[in-house]
């Protein structure tokens, strides 16, 4: 079993020439249909232009790649849901999960990358699980200050509802970005926030 503890090599931030070409190559090999599982250090090294011992001064292992890729991409999603909040309404929030849509739909080889190595590494799913936690603690946040005001019921039970909307509303997005027709994504994402605004933000109360 994977270490619980695995931390990446490489500084979170602004990555180096190097380190930007390694992400960038194993993201178009994933493109272009190789498995995360199969695709071996060298396959990433030619990909990029680097050699092995590049690789290894940025990353201990695909791992340690993995890793900064799942972070990559919730962080995107983050900062795009971040700049969200209830006052602004049931349209920006159609607009909002239409934005996470596309960045889904953009990372989709990625996000199955993420599902295919979570399967057999517990340190993946820790930190896709920790990553995930961000949406939730921001939600649960966000709704309680909304019961407090008196816009939405204080019967909501805030923690409960989180995790439908949120686990529920991800693989959701995670569904249509990899399989649904893109034509289709400004339907979707307005029939999710529909369900966000009149479900949980301004649920008729009783």
């Amino acid at each position: 079993m994977a270490s619980t503890t695995r931390r990446r090599s490489a500084q979170v931030g602004r990555p180096t020439t190097a380190e930007a070409g390694i992400l960038a190559a194993t993201r178009r090999l994933l493109v272009n249909g190789a498995s995360f599982t199969e695709m071996g250090v060298q396959e990433i090294c030619a990909e990029a232009g680097v050699a092995r011992s590049t690789f290894y001064s940025h990353f201990r292992d695909k791992i340690d790649l993995i890793l900064r890729l799942t972070t990559d991409l919730t962080g995107s999603a983050f900062e795009t849901t971040t700049a969200w909040e209830p006052a602004d309404g049931l349209d920006r929030l159609a607009e909002t999960f239409e934005n996470v849509l596309r960045i889904y739909r953009d990372q989709a080889p990625l996000r199955r990358a993420i599902t295919e190595v979570a399967t057999y590494d517990v340190s993946v799913r820790e930190v896709w699980a920790n990553e995930l936690k961000q949406f939730t603690d921001r939600t649960i946040e966000m709704i309680r200050t909304e019961q407090k005001a008196g816009r939405a019921p204080a019967t909501i039970d805030a923690v409960a509802v989180t995790r439908v909307v949120v686990v529920g509303g991800e693989q959701a997005i995670v569904d249509q970005a990899t399989a649904g027709d893109p034509a289709d994504d400004a339907v979707f994402a307005r029939e999710l926030a529909e369900t966000w605004w009149y479900g949980v933000f301004r649920r008729p109360p009783g």
